[in-house]
């Protein structure tokens, strides 16, 4: 009677939780199913009952790597699976799920529990939020990506030569991409050209073809990269640097809209966008004499000026959250995301390589990282030293409030202290900016900024 009893009660609790439960016994046959996992998975629990697990689940990982299968083999729980089921209508539903195994006082294992959540919502947010601070492929929402996500209607409908400066790794060629993709030349070829990466001789032939017979080995025409994004966009990615030779060629074919293949008797009219991309200041290298004052300002009537991934921390998390998602599906994988002691330290680093180094970083720990969270361990080497850990306070305290010190810390560094502008850096109000040093104790930089004007 009493046993009977506990089992009612037990039931009462499992069947009011919001996360499915389910148990089998050592043949995989499901002992138990609450009400929110009939929710989840459209299935009565009278009809789960007695059936295999992966009759009723249908997950893409049943067959290949059952966390229920490698906790009764392992005796070791499995915490944080991202996977999906597939109802009986066809219908996939995301779900997180934890697996631990099921024990009599003695020790001896029965069975197993498994316990899921239902992560539509969730993965409805997420869209909702990444369409929210997503351009093209460019994610971001700080106020600097943001004002850029403003101009680049207009810019992409001006059908003017446009410079993109940068550091490497900050997205040039998307924002190239995305140029063209808004324009009325989307239809047509974008071609990217790295001028960095060719001596002269090669690059002159590439860009503007050859006519057969031009050299020995010119047994037949070929055309340049101009010829072939005709109607479209080209994007001379490092032009800086390209030689003074090169520079006064390309300034012809800005000015006059046409090119001459090597060999050729006529120059041939093109009509073709040119977007330009640089990671060196080529103002300063117009001012060394390296690089033509009339070609800059050709190439320049449009300047867009991408921030470093220091400039946009706040940008991290959203970064990560979509790297995550897309190497999900490139290595067909369900890794859940990130430990918050990983993206702390992630916010911590001072990436040299920006967005590039981030991705790679996320590239590292799916490789080593097979299910749950990627952690500590899973990133570079240089992440698990002391001496990284040592570079910022926050990580060792490894607390988020540490983490918005510094961000609030950066943004008044990087308009010397004027708390009006750092504010509207990290989106937030001014009355919440001044609460939140008075409350983090954040000494003010040795200047107010209040004279600065933007």
């Amino acid at each position: 009677m009493a046993s009977k009893i506990v089992k009612r009660h037990q039931d009462t609790i499992l069947n009011s939780i919001n996360e499915g439960v389910f148990t089998v016994d050592l043949n995989w046959r499901i002992t138990s199913f609450n009400r929110a996992a009939e929710k989840i998975t459209r299935v009565r629990s009278m009809d789960a009952i007695g059936r295999p697990c992966g009759e009723v689940f249908r997950t893409s990982i049943c067959e290949t790597a059952c966390p229920m299968k490698q906790t009764l083999a392992t005796g070791k729980p499995m915490v944080n699976v991202m996977t999906r089921i597939v109802t009986q209508s066809g219908n996939q539903i995301p779900i997180r799920l934890s697996t631990a195994p099921l024990k009599e006082k003695d020790g001896t294992v029965v069975g197993g529990v498994e316990t899921f959540q239902d992560l539509t919502q969730v993965e409805q947010l997420r869209k909702a939020l990444e369409a929210n601070y997503t351009f093209e492929d460019i994610i971001g929402r700080t106020p600097v990506m943001r004002d850029l996500f403003q101009m680049m209607p207009q810019i992409a409908e001006s059908d003017s030569t446009v410079l993109i400066s940068g550091a490497s790794g900050t997205g040039k060629e998307l924002f190239a991409r995305a140029i063209h993709n808004l324009s009325d030349r989307k239809k047509k070829p974008f071609i990217a050209v790295n001028c960095g990466a060719l001596p002269d001789t090669l690059l002159e032939s590439e860009l503007f073809g050859y006519r057969a017979g031009a050299f020995t080995g010119a047994r037949k025409n070929k055309p340049g990269r101009f010829a072939l994004a005709q109607g479209g966009s080209i994007l001379l990615d490092e032009i800086g640097d390209i030689s003074p030779a090169m520079q006064v060629r390309l300034l012809r074919v800005l000015q006059e809209k046409r090119i001459e293949p090597l060999g050729a008797v006529h120059p041939v009219a093109v009509d073709v966008r040119v977007v330009a991309a640089a990671n060196q200041d080529l103002e300063t290298l117009v001012r060394e004499k390296k690089f033509r004052k009339d070609l800059f300002y050709r190439i320049r009537v449009v300047e867009l000026k991408l921030p470093d991934l220091q400039q946009r921390r706040m940008d991290i998390p959203l970064l990560v959250d979509h790297m995550v998602g897309k190497f999900n599906r490139l290595k067909n994988k369900d890794i859940a995301g990130v430990s918050q002691a990983v993206m702390l330290r992630l916010m911590a680093h001072h990436y040299p390589g920006n967005v590039r180094e981030l991705e790679n970083i996320i590239e590292h720990g799916f490789a080593l990282c097979h299910s749950g969270l990627i952690e500590i361990h899973h990133l570079p080497p240089e992440f698990c030293m002391e001496s990284d850990r040592k570079r910022a306070d926050f990580t060792e305290t490894r607390t988020l409030k540490a983490m918005e010190r510094l961000m609030i810390e950066e943004a008044l560094a990087r308009h010397s202290g004027n708390r009006r502008l750092a504010a509207k850096d990290l989106g937030i109000d001014d009355s919440t900016l001044y609460r939140k040093i008075r409350t983090l104790k954040i000494s003010p930089p040795p200047t107010d900024g209040r004279s600065r004007k933007k």
